[in-house]
């Protein structure tokens, strides 16, 4: 597994760093489909701001250059002291000097510190000891122990992985229906459901439509029929989510052995926080293997920004600052 890639020298410059509470901190989280940012005042959040994608992954670099423009200066990004990002595909150093490249004109004053974005969802949670899981559009694990030892599992995108993602079950409900049509048989209740929200009314045309329809979040946003059709009684559509469970519980355990821990377990991204029936699929998976239950994050993982400040400044962030109020819009 690649390692959360950490800024060289955090330790020196930490020395002289001002507590969190006493800076002008934005937080940022890209993900697949919108970035979330906010500004944080003497340890209050003052702003929120959501823009597109900035996830070059996802969107051109040019899109994604322009989302950061637009949403830093929504924030006062120029009067940033710091930055800090969680982003998917944060592999290597190579990946994080480019991002670190589109952002810092927005913020010309502050050090920017990025990582894999599921070390938000940790923070978020006020943790700095356990395993943050993302099912969103993409799926993907990471841990840290006491010993400070990291570890990822999963986060290699929808062409190679992603398994319990949003796209995964969006590309499962295709497959079934697919399926279904190789066997003679009518559409079952997914497929009706899935035609119906693709505006087809053929199976046969679900096929061109994959396969031109490259956007990721729309095939991913077509998870939610599996979910209907599953809580409509459909069997195949439950089966599909216990085994989406169980993708996710098995990226929650390689990362619990690698590194000898037992949780807690958070979970964030879109699916886990909005389909209670994947999270008890995945808890009856982790329940197997002795694992305690999963936690959906209760607040946005870009809330975490704030306690990973206190925690890279090897600081202990008091409950305010590590799980600072949303401004009130």
């Amino acid at each position: 597994m690649t390692a959360v890639p950490m800024p060289a020298a955090r330790a020196d410059r930490s020395r002289s760093r001002p507590a969190p509470q006493e800076k002008i901190i934005v937080g940022l989280d890209i993900g697949g489909s919108k970035t979330r940012g906010v500004r944080i005042d003497g340890g209050r959040v003052t702003r929120e701001e959501v823009a597109g994608s900035a996830n070059v992954q996802n969107v051109d670099k040019s899109v994604a250059g322009r989302n950061l423009e637009a949403l830093m200066a929504a924030l006062g990004g120029a009067e940033a002291d710091e930055v800090y990002i969680g982003a998917g595909g944060i592999d290597t150093d190579e990946d994080a000097g480019s991002l670190r490249k589109l952002v810092s004109p927005c913020a010309p004053r502050a050090t920017v510190e990025i990582v894999h974005d599921t070390r938000l969802i940790l923070a978020a949670a006020g943790q700095d000891v356990g395993i943050a899981l993302i099912a969103g559009t993409g799926s993907a694990a990471w841990g840290i122990n006491p010993a400070g030892e990291e570890a990822r599992s999963g986060g290699w995108g929808y062409l190679l992985g992603d398994e319990g993602s949003g796209y995964w079950f969006g590309r499962e409900a295709v497959r079934h229906s697919l399926r279904q049509l190789n066997l003679g048989l009518a559409p079952d209740g997914l497929t009706e459901l899935l035609l119906s929200d693709c505006g087809l009314d053929r199976p046969e045309h679900l096929i061109s439509q994959f396969h031109t329809n490259h956007d990721r979040r729309y095939w991913a946003q077509r998870s939610r029929v599996v979910f209907e059709a599953a809580a409509r009684g459909h069997v195949l559509s439950q089966a599909i989510i216990r085994e989406g469970g169980w993708h996710l519980a098995e990226q929650v355990l390689q990362v619990a052995r690698r590194l000898a821990l037992a949780g807690p377990v958070i979970v964030g991204g879109g699916l886990g926080l909005h389909q209670p029936a994947l999270v008890e699929a995945l808890n009856a998976h982790l329940a197997g293997e002795g694992l305690p239950a999963a936690r959906t994050l209760a607040v946005e993982p870009v809330f975490g920004a704030l306690h990973l400040a206190g925690a890279l400044l090897n600081t202990t962030a008091g409950p305010a600052a590590g799980s600072p109020e949303p401004a009130r819009k």
